[in-house]
C-alpha cells in the first residue's frame, strides 16, 4: 500500500504539472497571435525589463542556486564580449539583453541541471552619464558609478539649492524599461518614460520607494520653486520659496521678513507684479501699515511678486534699483518657507 500511495502521488503531480503547463501555454499562444495584429506598447504602469544591450567592459552579477561561487561577485564582460561561468565555460553575451543572457545561461546549465534558474542583473555599464539640471549647485552631466539612487545623484550634483522646487522630473530611455514610479507615462515620441517625485517626501523618508535607482542617460530636472520677494526697509529681506501648493499674503510675507524696520514707510509700499505675456512689471499700491494694524484687508501675493517697502526718505529710483537686483539674483538671500 505504501508503494501504491507514493506512485499515485507522483502520478497526480505529473497530471497537475501538465495541466499547469498547458494553461500557461495557452495565453502565450494568444499573445503571439495578438502581436501579429497589434504592435506592443510599453506599459509604464509596471516596471519593464531593460532592453539595454550588454557589451564589453559592462559588469553583471549572475546568481543561481547551483552557482553559489558567483553569489554577490560581479563579473566583467571581457573585450570579446564573453563571461566565464562555472559548468558552462565561456559564454558570449555581448549584444544581448539581460533576459536573453539569462536564457543563454539556462540553456548551457540545462546540460547539468534540471530546470536551471539563472538570474542576471546589471551592476555597471561602460558609459554612465546622467544629466542633473536645474536648481542644483553643480548642474551638468555626472557619471553613475555602480548603483546610485536619486538622492545620491542629487548629492553628487552638489545638492539642491535653496530656491529648488518640491517636484523633481525624471526622464528615462525605454531601453532601461519604464520608470518604477506611480504615474509614469510615455512622452509624445514614445521613446522615453517620464515621471515626477516629491523631493520633500523622499528626503524626509515619507516615501522611500520613490528614491529609485538611476540608470545611464537618465535626465533629472529640478525646477526652481515659485518665489515671493520682500525687499526694502524690512528686517530680513530676500526671496522666499513657496512650498508645494502653498500661497502667501502680504501679512505672511512680512512675517517671514520679520517685520518692518522703524524707518520703514509702510503706507506707501508697492507690489511689483509681472504683466501677463510681458516682461514689464506693474506697480500696485498697498498700505502695509494699515494691513498690520488690521485697518486694511490683507492682500494675496502671486508667484514672482516683489513686495517693496520703502524707507521714510526713500526715493522712487530705489525701487527700480532693487527690482533689477532681484532679476539679476546676485547676492539675493533665498529662504525656504517651512
Amino acid at each position: 500500500m505504501k508503494y501504491v500511495r507514493v506512485f499515485l502521488t507522483g502520478l497526480a503531480s505529473l497530471f497537475l504539472a501538465g495541466g499547469i503547463e498547458a494553461q500557461s501555454a495557452a495565453p502565450s499562444a494568444t499573445l503571439s497571435s495578438a502581436k501579429q495584429t497589434t504592435p506592443a506598447k510599453p506599459d509604464c504602469g509596471s516596471p519593464g525589463r531593460s532592453t539595454y544591450l550588454l557589451g564589453p567592459d559592462d559588469q553583471i552579477e549572475i546568481s543561481a542556486p547551483e552557482l553559489a561561487e558567483l553569489a554577490n561577485k560581479p563579473t566583467r564582460i571581457d573585450g570579446e564580449g564573453n563571461v566565464q561561468v562555472p559548468l558552462v565555460g565561456r559564454v558570449h553575451v555581448a549584444g544581448m539583453t539581460v533576459e536573453q543572457t539569462e536564457q543563454e545561461l539556462n540553456k548551457g546549465l540545462s546540460t547539468y541541471i534540471k530546470q536551471p534558474q539563472a538570474a542576471v542583473s546589471i551592476v555597471e555599464v561602460r558609459s554612465q552619464p546622467v544629466s542633473v539640471l536645474g536648481a542644483v549647485n553643480t548642474p551638468g552631466v555626472h557619471q553613475v558609478q555602480g548603483h546610485k539612487t536619486l538622492l545620491e545623484m542629487l548629492a553628487s550634483a552638489g545638492g539642491v539649492r535653496q530656491d529648488a522646487g518640491y517636484s523633481i522630473r525624471i526622464t528615462r530611455r525605454l531601453e532601461w524599461g519604464c520608470l518604477p514610479l506611480p504615474g509614469a507615462q510615455m512622452d509624445e515620441s514614445g521613446k522615453f518614460s517620464v515621471a515626477s517625485v516629491n523631493l520633500k517626501e523622499i528626503t524626509e523618508a515619507k516615501n522611500p520607494d520613490d528614491n529609485i535607482q538611476i540608470f545611464p542617460h537618465d535626465v533629472i530636472s529640478v525646477p526652481k520653486a515659485e518665489m515671493i520677494y520682500v525687499i526694502g526697509d524690512v528686517v530680513r529681506s530676500g526671496g522666499f520659496a513657496l512650498g508645494e501648493k502653498q500661497t502667501m499674503s502680504v501679512l505672511q510675507a512680512l512675517s517671514l521678513a520679520e517685520g518692518l524696520n522703524r524707518t520703514a514707510n509702510g503706507h506707501h509700499a508697492r507690489i511689483l507684479r509681472l504683466k501677463q505675456d510681458a516682461d514689464k512689471r506693474e506697480e500696485l499700491s498697498v498700505d502695509v501699515s494699515g494691513v498690520l494694524a488690521g485697518k486694511k484687508p490683507d492682500v494675496p501675493l502671486l508667484a514672482d511678486d516683489i513686495l517693496f517697502i520703502p524707507g521714510s526718505i526713500a526715493k522712487s529710483t530705489a525701487m527700480r534699483t532693487l527690482e533689477a537686483f532681484v532679476q539679476a539674483g546676485t547676492g539675493m538671500a533665498i529662504w525656504r518657507v517651512p
